[in-house]
């Protein structure tokens, strides 16, 4: 079986962090590799980033698809590019946002997303509505720590937390979905704090780490996307591509 993550940047470190932070949710015999963007944004951070970084993200996605690869994971809960990709490729594209939404939806009556940024929020109501799971969305709360600072973990489990409890005790929500794949690992820290807190019946769901599961899934009973629904592009000139 094999992975490839497409992280939707151009920085050079998230390719060593993505390896590290998408290996262990794969099973053993699963070859995880990860690449980055030749042309895009330093992070995505807004709906200008989506679109700069969407070009490159499908040509990342059609090459791996040329190499052999079994699926695609696009590492940015934005799900940039994901529906331009499917058109270009017969393998499973698997967005982290869209399996995370329906998986929580399916998990629990009310969830919770923790984002990045208060600029983020509705994208997620966006995600939310156009999934058909807008009816099940408690909240969406941001801890306010921008992408490229996510590695300060300490930092970001204690907003994680307290942003965790808010939404659960103020918006009554039943379940916590990063909304970021950069928070990548911290599930199980995060299901300690709400502990702590004397909440303990909580899930947390990591959405890279499910993302990994359901591609493998799909990868194994060789099941992908409708090209009736996701048909290939018609052949036409396009200037500068």
């Amino acid at each position: 079986m094999r992975i490839r993550v497409v992280v939707p940047s151009i920085t050079e470190e998230f390719e060593a962090l993505g390896l590290e932070q998408y290996s262990p949710g794969a099973r053993p015999g699963t070859e995880i590799s990860v690449t980055l963007l030749d042309k895009g944004p330093a992070s995505i951070e807004s709906r200008y980033d989506e679109v700069v970084a969407v070009p490159d993200i499908v040509r990342k996605v059609v090459q791996a698809e040329d190499d052999g690869v079994d699926a695609v994971i696009i590492d940015c809960m934005a799900d940039p590019g994901l529906q331009a990709a499917r058109e270009m490729v017969s393998i499973p594209v698997i967005g982290p946002a869209e399996t995370a939404m329906h998986v929580a939806s399916m998990l629990a009556h009310r969830f919770s997303v923790l984002t990045v940024l208060d600029r983020a929020v509705p994208m997620f109501h966006e995600h939310a509505h156009r999934m058909g799971v807008a009816g099940s969305l408690a909240s969406v709360r941001a801890v306010n720590i921008p992408v490229l600072e996510l590695g300060d973990t300490e930092r970001v489990v204690k907003a994680l937390v307290e942003q965790s409890v808010m939404a659960v005790r103020e918006d009554v929500a039943h379940l916590m979905v990063f909304g970021c794949t950069g928070m990548i690992g911290l599930a199980g820290e995060v299901e300690k704090g709400l502990v702590v807190q004397g909440i303990t019946d909580v899930p947390v769901i990591d959405p890279g780490v499910l993302a990994v599961k359901f591609a493998e899934t799909l990868a194994d009973i060789g099941l992908s996307h409708s090209k009736r629904t996701y048909p290939q592009p018609p052949e036409k000139e396009i200037a500068g591509y």
